[in-house]
């Protein structure tokens, strides 16, 4: 009567809590308590890979806290596969027997069934030979079924508890795709949902671009092996099979895989990537990290899943709203960038040479006797010209540089990390490229002038080195066309006028 009694109250211990690894250590306590067991572990069944997997232990020497066994392996994988208790009175005598204590002598493993499902394995063990009775064998395997019930509801609870924070993620990236529309935001802010989340160890974002992919976003606690807009070939595994295919690819030993030269992260031992698709396109991929082995399991991926899905209509949405802004900041007849874009970027790139302690220049200049020209050839030509002019600008700069339709025939063109002097000979090179250009269907030359300014010497603010560069230009004209003035000659000569 006094061990039912025993029996009721370690039940009701192991019972009363819904947290996986309070429910262990209580499993374990009542075996040492109440079964004076000093070496005892529960081991969790690893479906994936058909193992049991040390969750918890006590009393276990150093280095087999972390064993894995294989569905036959020693006395608990035979106790697994058998669904019935395995006693084993002396485990010298036992072929089975695998040490992970070396005080043993005796070794009951009693297998936690949840219906006809073995879940794990309770292994208890003694100093003592032959230290379990038929009794303590019977009372054991009662217990056993209380504490399976008791490992099912924690995970349950474990389960709902996760998939709440889940479906949380998964609403709060949906409302972020719809409240963010810059790229670069919205990848970093979802990479940061999604580890708090999933409570992996880093999240990564890596997006197709030119046959590359390149690594646009992370957050996490590991080491990054690319830096940021880092690119990797989209031909070398995993990445070219889960763009190829559209599927999930779980990797589970990253230091055993022909994939380990392709880590993101230096202390990533297990990965799931995960293809980001939107509207059959692969734009991309998810990766999720862990330092640990075996991390991920192949029933996982749904809720992921369905984030990649939202982060890729989001992906493409962010594209859109990029390309929609892009026109708007484009010159419909030329091509180039027009006003609205030069006054977005003077501001910045006043704002990094000022930072950077860098020089930047602006040149505006502008098409000699223009309407003169509209009025002998028509604007069908004059157009024309104006949109050879601007491709002429465009492929003589350097891709840093940015040229802009002004209005009319004036353009702006600010030149990054450049002095007065070199824009001078920059300005030059391209009053020379027009001069020596033959326009189809322009009888005569056409020629430009120009009015250079430096940052900061010749203008502090927008407005003074714009001004500046127009009295360039003013003075340009003055002087006979179809030349370069700097703002100090410009200015000079507006003064003695």
């Amino acid at each position: 009567m006094q061990k039912i009694a025993v029996l009721y109250d370690a039940g009701q211990a192991v019972l009363s809590t819904f947290d996986l690894d309070e429910v262990l250590q209580r499993i374990l306590g009542i075996a040492h308590d109440y079964f004076h067991l000093q070496n005892a572990a529960i081991l969790l069944v690893d479906k994936d890979l058909q193992q049991l997997c040390v969750r918890s232990q006590i009393g276990w020497d150093a280095g087999t806290d972390k064993a894995r066994l294989g569905w036959h392996e020693g006395i608990t994988g035979a106790a697994a596969f058998r669904k019935q208790p395995v006693y084993v009175p002396d485990v010298s005598k036992e072929p089975r027997y695998i040490c992970s204590a070396r005080s043993t002598r005796s070794e009951l493993a009693i297998p936690l069934m949840l219906r006809d499902e073995v879940v794990g394995v309770l292994d208890c063990q003694s100093d003592q030979l032959d230290h379990f009775d038929r009794e303590t064998i019977d009372l054991l395997t009662l217990f056993s079924t209380q504490a399976s019930i008791a490992l099912q509801n924690a995970r349950l609870y474990s389960l709902e508890r996760q998939r709440a924070r889940q479906l949380e993620a998964i609403n709060t990236i949906a409302q972020q795709s719809t409240a963010v529309m810059d790229l670069q935001d919205l990848l970093a802010r979802v990479c940061s949902v999604i580890q708090r989340a999933f409570q992996v160890d880093h999240v990564a974002l890596c997006l197709r671009e030119e046959g590359e992919l390149v690594l646009r976003a992370h957050t996490g606690v590991l080491t990054a092996c690319l830096p940021a807009g880092g690119r990797l070939p989209s031909q070398s595994e995993p990445w070219s099979r889960v763009l190829e295919t559209g599927r999930t690819i779980v990797e589970r030993d990253l230091n055993a895989s022909a994939t380990a030269s392709t880590k993101l992260f230096a202390e990533s031992e297990s990965r799931m990537v995960i293809p980001l698709v939107s509207f059959g396109q692969t734009l991309g991929v998810l990766t999720l990290d862990s330092s640990q082995r075996n991390a991920f399991h192949s029933a996982e991926p749904g809720s992921l899943e369905a984030v990649a899905d939202i982060c890729a209509s989001s992906i493409q949405n962010a594209h859109y709203v990029e390309r929609i802004r892009q026109l708007s900041y484009l010159d419909g007849l030329t091509g180039i960038f027009n006003r609205r874009y030069f006054e977005m970027r003077i501001a910045e790139e006043m704002e990094r040479s000022r930072r950077s302690n860098s020089g930047m220049a602006l040149l505006m200049a502008d098409i000699d006797q223009f309407k003169r020209l509209n009025d002998e050839f028509g604007h069908l030509l004059g157009d024309e010209v104006l949109r050879q002019v601007s491709s002429l600008f465009h492929k003589n700069l350097r891709k840093i540089d940015v040229v802009c339709r002004y209005g009319g025939e004036e353009f702006s063109i600010l030149l990054a990390n450049t002095s007065a002097q070199h824009a001078l000979s920059v300005a030059e090179k391209l009053r020379k490229t027009v001069e020596s250009w033959q326009f189809p269907g322009v009888p005569r030359t056409v020629t430009v002038s120009a009015g250079v300014a430096a940052f900061p010497d010749h203008g502090a603010t927008r407005d003074e080195l714009v001004h500046a560069a127009d009295m360039g230009l003013y003075a340009a004209k003055q002087a006979g066309r179809n030349r370069v003035c700097i703002a100090t000659l410009a200015l000079s000569v507006a003064a003695r006028m």
